[in-house]
């Protein structure tokens, strides 16, 4: 690899090794609760665990039942396994004879009735939160609010940022700088997204109990009483059209050649109503049944593999967070909750990860176009959905061109990156993490959407007792392993602060929520006028 940013990357880092040793990474991972008989938890968010609202690291996602662990941005693999470890262990000893389920796909569930929808409390911020979700509930059905998934944060640090605008000769403000550059790993990221979702795809089959009464779909029975349904080479359904995506959203095209402009994409999509969502205004069981009539409600229904991110100010929206300082980090969100792993993922993954986004970060990344948006979002559809099919194509510029050519391709080019995290860190743990990719690209070794299909096959079980096996396994891991006292200690007095600093949002509001919303959505208007 002799791309300009990578040879400047490599001279950077023999001359200061700490720098790539500061990469910064986080990890978002959610995990539903569920009965002992696999079947989704109706019991609220336990109290005991604190305020899903204000919790630093245990909060919950669109469900009730989806609770979302968060480590802190950590430069150590080993410390943000360990904090997420901890979680875990925390978790199971407050959540009685409830499990949390191993696998991205849902266990058993009743409809979106059966999907009790996350609360937060009654503050505006709170009362927000949950409407949102509830929008999403009217929009898409609630049964997508029972997927999990692995989100990945990562970031370079600030020196790096330093010495390399300062190589360049780019003399304009460094936050310029930055936010370019993370906007050309974002292009490269979706032109290559799909090796991941190929590589650690882990949800080829689903609950039947999950189409139940969704209409037609593709999937194909996988057993004779059809209580599991798959597609015999997918690798991630999560990612396809039973997960996060919207057909309204089809229209969308939000474009990453400049800050500005995805920034107004998604403006316009949350201050343009949208004829498909005129039916939710007002309020049912005096409950708002969304934010909005737009086809976005806020920018968080923009569903994407990756994201460009700013930490916001208390009520500021992220859109106004990247317009007034840029791109901060990104975070990943094609990655499958593992069922293999007691984590959903473990530090050989996260290693690639970084591999990944290095290449990504150092590699030309020109603009892009609708037509190359349109043949990005064909791969990730031919891989979610057929990426183990022997011979499968993916489109490129210059034509048709065999999936495992090109994955092997990338990964010999990946090499360089995990190499040179080698020389950092002074291991080899990197350029084993790859070679074991490469393994399963030659056939050498199993993919984990193969393993899924292949255990359910051999032990004659459904998908939900499948997951429900891990899900105990890893539940005794977790009880067994237990947690150290100083942990323990810290995540139950930030448990007991989040109650009272939700209290004291509670008590600090002082406008309804009407007005509420509406001075949070002229931020928008804001953006719209580039005022």
């Amino acid at each position: 690899m002799n791309s300009h940013w990578y040879q400047q990357l490599a001279e950077l880092s023999e001359s200061q090794p700490e720098m790539l040793r500061g990469i910064c990474r986080g990890i978002e991972k959610e995990s539903l609760r569920v009965a002992g008989d696999g079947v989704l938890a109706q019991t609220p968010h336990p109290p005991v665990l604190g305020s899903a609202l204000t919790h630093g690291s245990i909060t919950t996602d669109y469900s009730e039942s989806l609770m979302e662990f968060i480590t802190p941005v950590s430069s150590s693999i080993d410390d943000t396994l360990k904090t997420l470890e901890d979680v875990h262990s925390f978790v199971y000893k407050h959540i009685g004879n409830e499990r949390l389920w191993s696998a991205s796909m849902p266990c058993i569930v009743a409809g979106d009735a059966g999907i009790p929808v996350a609360r937060y409390g009654s503050s505006n911020v709170g009362r927000m939160k949950t409407v949102y979700r509830y929008g999403l509930g009217n929009r898409y059905g609630r049964l997508m609010q029972a997927i999990a998934g692995v989100h990945y944060n990562f970031s370079m640090p600030e020196s790096y940022w330093t010495e390399a605008q300062k190589a360049d000769g780019d003399e304009g403000p460094l936050q310029d700088y930055i936010t370019s550059r993370y906007l050309g790993l974002i292009r490269n990221f979706h032109r290559w997204s799909w090796l991941l979702i190929y590589l650690f795809g882990a949800s080829p089959a689903v609950c039947a109990s999950f189409m139940r009464g969704r209409g037609e779909h593709h999937l194909e029975p996988f057993d004779g009483e059809g209580n599991s349904l798959h597609l015999p080479h997918a690798t991630a359904l999560r990612m396809g059209d039973l997960g996060y995506n919207s057909s309204a959203q089809k229209s969308l095209r939000a474009c990453y050649n400049s800050l500005d402009n995805y920034i107004a994409t998604l403006t316009q999509a949350i201050l343009t109503p949208h004829p498909d969502y005129a039916a939710f205004k007002g309020k049912q069981d005096d409950e708002y049944m969304q934010l909005n009539d737009s086809l976005l409600q806020i920018e968080n229904e923009f569903y994407s593999t990756i994201r460009p991110k700013r930490p916001g100010r208390s009520g500021e929206t992220p859109l106004s967070a990247l317009h007034e300082r840029g791109i901060e980090y990104v975070e990943v969100r094609c990655i499958d909750v593992s069922p293999f792993h007691p984590l959903g993922i473990d530090g050989a993954q996260i290693r690639l990860l970084d591999s990944f986004l290095l290449f990504c970060l150092t590699q030309p990344s020109p603009a892009c176009d609708a037509a190359q948006q349109d043949r990005q979002a064909a791969n990730l559809t031919a891989v979610v959905n057929r990426g183990r099919e022997p011979g499968l194509m993916l489109d490129t510029e210059s034509g048709p061109r065999a999936l495992t050519d090109w994955a092997e391709e990338l990964l010999i080019k990946i090499t360089a990156c995990a190499e040179l995290l080698d020389s950092v860190h002074g291991s080899s743990d990197y350029a084993a993490a790859l070679a074991e990719q490469q393994s399963k690209v030659r056939g050498d070794m199993e993919l984990p959407s193969a393993r899924v299909l292949r255990e359910m096959r051999e032990k004659g079980m459904p998908y939900y007792r499948f997951a429900m096996g891990y899900s105990n396994r890893w539940a005794e891991y977790f009880k067994d392993g237990g947690i150290d006292a100083t942990a323990e200690q810290s995540l139950i007095e930030e448990s007991t602060e989040s109650l009272s600093r939700q209290t004291d949002i509670e008590a600090a509001d002082n406008v309804s929520f009407e007005d509420y919303l509406a001075a949070y959505f002229d931020q928008y208007k804001v953006l719209n006028h580039g005022d």
